[in-house]
């Protein structure tokens, strides 16, 4: 077999591995919002936990594989902790601004409360400067990772001790709670699983490429893991809902940071490529102020086509950015 066919056939292994990791994780969060409904959970903390871990399963369990293959020494630790740190900041990037400009410019003229800001806006910006302090020096340890883990835990416990019980888009109940759990954690497995072979296959794909590992996260693992968000964002613009859309959004943006490098970083530490903390999180948090600061005191809270528009345009400069500054990362 020639170099040529023997790396098309990775790469071919390595996108049905996506392709299932992302099916069988938004199947999974179906499963478990019936049996929330089920059971009668709390709006709340639906979002918080099914919702909002649930569309980051992608990335989470990413992380959770290549944590044990760096600790097992199965993978290789710069070039895995380059793929699912980029795989984050990428999947973030997309809905930060990708996907919350298609939200825009399919739904029309979305108006944000001051309550909105101050419990979701700024703790995801809050997350992403945490998260950028404690990776400046390169590395990401284990304390790193128990402290942004902490700070999800505090963000959770002031969500649900003073946010008012809200509605929701929710599932029909579970017809069959017990079968459902078992389907949903066979689900589960199979994210997992899927994901170590997407993780073993894009380190093969980097060695034979040369290819900046980070990078290949952005535009693999970073693009299909936003796929659930992405069908959160088209059934709202449906159901003209898009509060309900751009809180998942948001809401991600926390998770990812917080709980997939934290749980990375606590497990098996990380290295950091310099392009995500010279590049990567301050264009998200730069450009998330401005936008704050634009809507909030030019735009009176309201976001428009013309935001998704330039939503859009942030999104492909990032990646331009990315490319030209940092092509080796």
């Amino acid at each position: 077999m020639s170099v040529s066919s023997g790396l098309l056939t990775q790469v071919s292994i390595g996108a049905v591995a996506l392709y299932t990791l992302v099916t069988a994780a938004s199947r999974a969060i179906g499963r478990l919002l019936a049996l929330a409904e089920y059971y009668d959970v709390d709006e709340v903390l639906v979002g918080m936990t099914v919702l909002a871990l649930g569309t980051s399963l992608p990335e989470l369990s990413s992380h959770l594989i290549a944590s044990l293959g760096i600790l097992s020494g199965v993978l290789d630790y710069q070039v895995t902790s380059a793929v699912v740190i980029g795989g984050n900041t990428g999947s973030s990037t997309v809905q930060q601004f990708l996907l919350v400009g298609v939200l825009l410019i399919g739904y029309g003229t979305v108006h944000v409360s001051r309550a909105f800001v101050y419990e979701s806006y700024l703790p995801m910006l809050g997350a992403i400067g945490a998260t950028m302090l404690l990776a400046w020096d390169g590395t990401i340890s284990r304390l790193d990772g128990v402290l942004l883990l902490g700070l999800y835990l505090a963000y959770v416990g002031a969500i649900l001790t003073f946010r008012e019980r809200t509605q929701s888009l929710r599932e029909a109940p579970s017809e069959n709670p017990r079968r459902d759990a078992v389907v949903a954690t066979g689900l589960l497995v199979l994210v997992l699983l899927s994901a170590s072979l997407m993780l073993s296959v894009v380190e093969v794909i980097v060695g034979a490429l040369a290819l900046g590992g980070s990078m290949v996260g952005i535009v693999t693992v970073g693009v299909a893991a936003a796929l659930p968000e992405l069908t959160a964002v088209m059934d709202a613009i449906r159901r003209r809902s898009p509060h309900v859309a751009l809180g998942t959004l948001i809401g991600s943006n926390i998770v990812n940071p917080l709980v997939g490098i934290g749980l990375g970083g606590a497990l098996s530490t990380y290295a950091v490529p310099p392009a995500v903390v010279r590049w990567d999180l301050p264009f998200k948090l730069v450009a998330g102020l401005g936008l704050l600061g634009w809507v909030l005191y030019w735009r009176e809270g309201a976001f428009t086509r013309t935001e998704g528009g330039y939503m859009l345009g942030l999104y492909f400069v990032f990646v331009a950015g990315r490319l030209l500054l940092f092509p080796g990362q």
